[in-house]
């Protein structure tokens, strides 16, 4: 077997002459000798050879290795994104409004508290029964969003104020992932170009997340 690698890695006749001389009891080189033993020129060579066929197959085994190790670490799956989250902390469902124009229910109460000229115009896109139970003070009824007519009327009024306008939209009618609100409203005043505004974050519904909260509310037109 190792005779065979041999062949394979360096010159076969030097292999042959190799093992003719082992056979016949001629194991010591002796250079430029002319008994037919192996010369030390041949020795040279044969090692040499070996060393550089030993060499390339352990460089390719080397190889064949660290792939395998790259490509096992390419396997390990990624880790999962983490979940958007809503300005409450709380884990929700992706949203079509980006997270840095929500506004929570905490922050708005707060800011309702501020001098009036710091306030919000607060705009209502919902219906106008849970609008008439109960609302945020001084809010604007415009009608559910989802109706065009009533974006229409929505850019209307608002085309006529400068854009720098603080707005805060808001509907709750039913929780935020099924909204049909909002999004509209939203994309309707952006397109307009005010920089300042905002989309109350309201998880469940009005009721839920504001009201029973105790923060400021009345009812009525």
């Amino acid at each position: 077997m190792l005779f065979s690698l041999m062949r394979k890695c360096v010159r076969a006749e030097w292999v042959d002459r190799l093992m003719k001389k082992m056979q016949s009891g001629y194991l010591h080189p002796f250079y430029g000798t002319k008994d037919g033993k192996v010369t030390t020129q041949e020795l040279v060579m044969m090692k040499s050879r070996s060393f550089w066929a030993v060499a390339i197959a352990a460089f390719f085994s080397l190889s064949s290795l660290l792939n395998i190790g790259i490509g096992s670490r390419l396997c390990v799956a990624a880790p999962a994104a983490p979940a958007p989250r809503s300005p409450q902390g709380k884990t929700m469902a992706p949203s079509p409004i980006p997270d840095a124009d929500l506004l929570s229910a905490q922050d708005l109460a707060k800011t309702l508290q501020s001098p009036l000229h710091d306030r919000p115009l607060l705009i209502y896109v919902g219906f106008r029964l849970p609008y008439t139970q109960a609302h945020i003070p001084v809010s604007v009824f415009f009608g559910p969003a989802a109706d065009a007519a009533a974006v229409q009327k929505l850019q209307k009024h608002m085309e006529a104020l400068p854009r720098n306008r603080f707005v805060v939209v808001y509907c709750g009618c039913c929780p935020w992932s099924r909204c049909p609100n909002v999004k509209p409203a939203y994309e309707a005043l952006h397109n307009l170009g005010f920089r300042k505004l905002k989309v109350l974050y309201i998880p469940d519904n009005l009721g839920t997340d504001w009201v029973n909260k105790g923060y400021p509310v009345e009812k009525g037109e």
